[in-house]
């Protein structure tokens, strides 16, 4: 796993390289070293893998108690990855980024903690996400996807993306609660 980019906002995407053989292929996807080299002293606390379909839009998801940094790989498929900055004191605040990911590409985005984080699946995909805080039910929330102030170009051609009722109500970017500073382990408001 070697850094590829970085931007000063936080979010680097890693390449990892195949090493192919008779038998088929190895990739080292993660290297804690590496990683700490880029976003410091993070600890991976939860690993989760999800499914989904063509077509099925997923976020823009964070959690505001314990905020989780995420390494985020595409295990089949192909997705394009969105991620907006919702720390205040960030020079990035309010900025969306995105990301066409491959499975066959072997690539990791690193997505800071006081990001929010979502993706469309444009094939049938798995996606595995590394993440540096365990799951806080109550704490989980959402930002609506296609809120215009984000001016993110979610490549739909022409069709309605597959949503979960939860990303259907989601509030947008001025009801979002978003963090008080570059700091995400600080109180959020909004």
């Amino acid at each position: 796993m070697k850094l590829r980019i970085a931007d000063p906002s936080g979010w680097a995407l890693f390449d990892s390289e195949a090493h192919h053989d008779e038998r088929g292929w190895l990739a080292e996807t993660l290297r804690i070293e590496a990683l700490h080299a880029h976003a410091g002293g993070v600890r991976i606390m939860q690993q989760n893998l999800s499914a989904s379909r063509r077509g099925v839009l997923r976020g823009l998801h964070y959690q505001v108690e314990a905020p989780q940094g995420k390494l985020v790989q595409v295990v089949q498929g192909r997705i394009f990855d969105a991620i907006v900055d919702l720390r205040r004191g960030s020079p990035s605040f309010g900025s969306s980024f995105v990301f066409e990911m491959r499975a066959e590409s072997l690539q990791s985005l690193w997505v800071p903690p006081g990001f929010a984080h979502g993706f469309l699946a444009l094939d049938d995909v798995v996606v595995l996400y590394a993440l540096t805080e365990p799951r806080i039910a109550h704490a989980e929330r959402v930002l609506r996807w296609d809120s215009p102030e984000l001016a993110i170009e979610w490549p739909l051609q022409g069709r309605a993306p597959l949503l979960s009722a939860r990303d259907r109500s989601a509030p947008g970017w001025r009801e979002a609660q978003a963090f008080d500073s570059a700091d995400p382990g600080r109180d959020v408001s909004r």
